[in-house]
């Protein structure tokens, strides 16, 4: 089998099929495109020209939105870790916008309790009872600004939430809407007045994803933009060019998708490589490996391909597990970073040929 071309962060407009950017660690290219259901092609091109729309906003971090469009199609949570001023915030906005979904934000605050985001029971005057008025998390799209601002209490009701895709009214379950997705951002150098998310939280995000700062050609496009009098809040320009029907279409489609039992042995292998690496406290639990096996299949799609293949999981393998390893303070004093050991679990464990 030949291997298609490789996907560039260039490449949309000549191939709408495939996406528009290459997610971080992605080392071979897609196969050959494979056509499926009129809807699940249509689909996969409306997720395409998200990066086209998003790109009238945000300069370059195609493969961030190419992560977030996986996480969408995975009904997974998303973490977003960058310093401050790399446009997190407005590249969520922005998505938010290419998108026919019920959009909310929180900024996550220390004073911020439970019922400022699951929502509270109020007392109607009216019928002398108590009415629950939902809060913000009640979207299909929650971005979560600096998570890691609010205390544990809140952090386990927003938990229940990820996992459950519930909030708990007066001892009830109240269900959330589908598709219900958790975009959450955090600066990865400040720590005073932070919370730091717990390993259960962690695990819950499907990726993890770095927003680096941008190249010199990149920041100078920045600038012009901002010179030609950008306004970073006005995203009217924004056009939106998918909906929750494309996102239902692309995951019955991935849902179809082949995966080798090679590859699924490939993936446990990974994993068990983490949980006995010496430079590691925690390694992937199972949760992990199916994470990461989800969005494999959904970047494969996204390839135009109906199978998966080692490179595909690669691929993801970072995004997929950084946040989900624990290094031992030794390996952190010698400067071991979890994309390094990552690195060298993907480097030592054979790949399935």
């Amino acid at each position: 089998m030949a291997p298609g071309p490789r996907p560039s962060a260039e490449g949309l407009a000549d191939a709408p099929a495939r996406p528009a950017a290459v997610p971080p660690g992605l080392t071979g290219p897609p196969g050959p495109a494979v056509r499926g259901t009129r809807e699940g092609d249509l689909a996969r091109d409306a997720l395409a020209a998200l990066r086209a729309e998003v790109g009238k906003a945000v300069v370059g971090q195609d493969a961030v939105v190419t992560g977030l469009v996986i996480a969408l199609l995975c009904r997974g949570h998303v973490l977003l870790e960058g310093v401050p001023g790399v446009a997190k915030t407005l590249l969520v906005r922005t998505l938010a916008a290419t998108l026919a979904l019920d959009f909310k934000r929180v900024q996550f605050t220390p004073d911020l309790m439970p019922g400022d985001v699951t929502g509270s029971l109020v007392y109607d005057a009216r019928t002398a009872e108590f009415a629950f008025r939902e809060g913000p998390i009640f979207a299909n799209l929650l971005l979560a600004d600096e998570i890691n601002r609010t205390p544990p209490k809140t952090q386990a009701a927003l938990l229940e939430a990820m996992e459950e895709r519930q909030v708990s009214v007066d001892g009830s379950p109240v269900r959330l809407p589908d598709p219900f997705v958790v975009i959450a951002t955090q600066n990865p150098i400040e720590y005073e007045g932070t919370y730091q998310l717990p390993e259960a939280q962690l695990d819950r995000f499907l990726l993890k994803l770095t927003v680096p700062l941008p190249p010199r050609d990149q920041e100078i496009a920045v600038l012009e933009r901002h010179a030609l009098g950008f306004d970073p809040k006005d995203l009217s320009h924004v056009k939106q060019v998918a909906s929750a029907a494309d996102l239902a279409a692309g995951r019955a489609e991935v849902a179809k998708l082949h995966v080798a039992p090679e590859v699924l042995g490939y993936v446990v292998d990974l994993a068990r490589a983490t949980r006995m690496s010496p430079s590691l406290q925690l390694g992937v639990s199972p949760r992990g490996a199916t994470a990461l096996l989800a969005a494999a299949r959904a970047w494969a799609w996204l390839s135009g391909r109906s199978y998966v293949t080692p490179d595909d999981v690669k691929a993801l393998a970072k995004p997929a597990l950084r946040h989900r390893v624990q290094l031992r303070p030794e390996a952190e004093l010698e400067g071991a970073t979890a994309d390094g050991l990552l690195d060298g679990v993907l480097a030592s464990v054979p790949v399935p040929r």
